[in-house]
Order: structure tokens, then C-alpha cells, then sequence
């Protein structure tokens, strides 16, 4: 599980998001309007090269991982956080709730204005295309949602997981939480989640519901500096910029 992991976008766009996946045997990013996600194959430097012809200006490119990742030259980090992923320790049971339902694509707009008002973590309006969501509507209106994200061979990921502020409180995370994660374990495959370090609160929570802490992760936004003609060599990213909550 240790490889799995520690590198769980790398592990999932040279597998089971293979066909999502743009680059090639060194370095690979999703396509930019389904995710900012982008990761190497080690920290060589054939590696960070691969990943500097991945870079398009203006568009920040997301590292998920174990430590810091390392950058090729001419490339700045914008901010960093320190997170947290955590595994199931066991199975989720198989629920029903009526006020659960299936969300797709005519609900793309929606749950991205709710993924804004709320910021679990970064979201796009085809972040169906890494996996099911499902939500629950008050008066035809998206109040809350969970949904799969990173996939990674006997894995899924949880993630998405927001629930209107008119409506917290109310034990929609904690129903929709448990809700996709029975829907994952009922696939046979075990859930994963990520958070940031920061959220204290967050965490707590996935203990008591059966998550247990399996590394640190570093999450770290970067993006080429201005073009100064530099060929990619390594520096690896260092310092950190404000936390925040999930």
C-alpha cells in the first residue's frame, strides 16, 4: 500500500485514470479543467523534465504526496499545506436514505457553486469524471454532497464532501460520508480520504467513524516562473504558506 499512496495521483493517472491521463512514462497531469492534479514518477531529473513540458502558463499545477515534491528549475511554489491521509480501518456497511440521490451531469454547475461556497478542496465542473457523487437536494436545491475522487488499485477515494452552511449541523456530512463510503466498500475495494493537517476538527471525526492516520502528505500548488531560458534541473519545494481547513 506504501507505493500505492504515497503517490496516489501518479498511481491513479497510470492506472485506473489511465484514460484520463495527459504526459508519458515520467510525468503526468489530468486535462486542466477536470483537475490541477499533476505528478512524476520519482524525483529524477528525466522525471522534472517531463514535468516542465507539462506546464502551460497561468495554470497552477496541484501535488498531492508523501514529502515535499521536487521541481524543475524555473518553476516557483505558490503555496503549501500540510495534510493528512488516512485509510478505513474496515469495510463501511451498504445504506439506503431516501433523501440520497445519484448526481450527474445536469448537476455539474450546481455542485461546483456549492464546492465554492464551502471549499472542501479542489473542484471542477467535470469532476464527475473521476468518479460518482451523490447528494442531497432541500426544495430542488443542492445542500450537500460526497463523492469518489482518486482511484488506485483496491482504493477509492472519498472526497467532495460539502454541505451548505444554512444546513450544517444537521448530519449531512456525516450520512453522505458513510453513504459513499458503503457504496466504495461494497465494490470490494477499501476508502481513503485526504485532509488538511489543520482541520483538527475534520479529523476527529474520520476516527471515530473508522479512519486511521497512514501518513502525512504534503499539498503544494506551483507553477513555472517567468521563462528565463533555464533548462529543468531539481529544487525541491520547502517552505509552507497559510493552512487551511477542509
Amino acid at each position: 500500500m506504501k507505493e500505492r499512496l504515497d503517490r496516489p495521483i501518479w498511481t491513479a493517472l497510470t492506472g485506473r485514470h489511465s484514460h484520463l491521463a495527459e504526459g508519458g512514462e515520467n510525468a503526468r497531469r489530468y486535462p486542466a479543467d477536470v483537475s490541477a492534479f499533476v505528478a512524476t514518477r520519482d524525483d529524477g531529473p528525466e522525471s522534472l523534465a517531463a514535468l516542465a513540458a507539462l506546464a502551460r502558463p497561468g495554470e497552477p499545477m496541484l501535488f498531492l504526496q508523501a514529502g515535499a515534491p521536487a521541481l524543475p528549475e524555473g518553476f516557483r511554489l505558490e503555496k503549501a499545506a500540510d495534510g493528512v491521509q488516512m485509510v478505513a480501518e474496515r469495510p463501511f456497511p451498504r445504506i439506503e436514505d431516501p433523501r440520497i440521490a445519484p448526481l450527474g451531469p445536469g448537476d455539474a454547475a450546481e455542485m461546483l457553486a456549492l464546492a465554492e461556497l464551502t471549499r472542501p478542496g479542489p473542484f471542477s465542473l467535470r469532476a464527475q469524471s473521476l468518479g460518482s457523487f451523490w447528494g442531497v437536494k432541500k426544495n430542488g436545491r443542492l445542500i450537500a454532497m460526497a463523492g469518489e475522487r482518486l482511484k488506485v488499485p483496491g482504493l477509492t477515494e472519498l472526497s467532495g464532501l460539502c454541505t451548505h452552511p444554512d444546513e450544517q449541523g444537521n448530519g449531512l456530512g456525516r450520512l453522505l460520508m458513510t453513504y459513499v463510503a458503503g457504496e466504495i466498500s461494497a465494490r470490494g475495494e477499501g476508502v481513503f480520504l485526504h485532509a488538511y493537517a489543520s482541520n483538527g476538527k475534520a479529523i476527529r471525526l474520520y476516527e471515530r467513524l473508522g479512519f486511521r492516520l497512514r501518513s502525512a502528505m504534503q499539498i503544494a500548488f506551483v507553477e513555472p516562473a517567468a521563462s528565463d531560458g533555464a533548462r529543468p534541473g531539481r529544487s525541491t519545494a520547502g517552505s509552507a504558506c497559510p493552512r487551511h481547513g477542509r
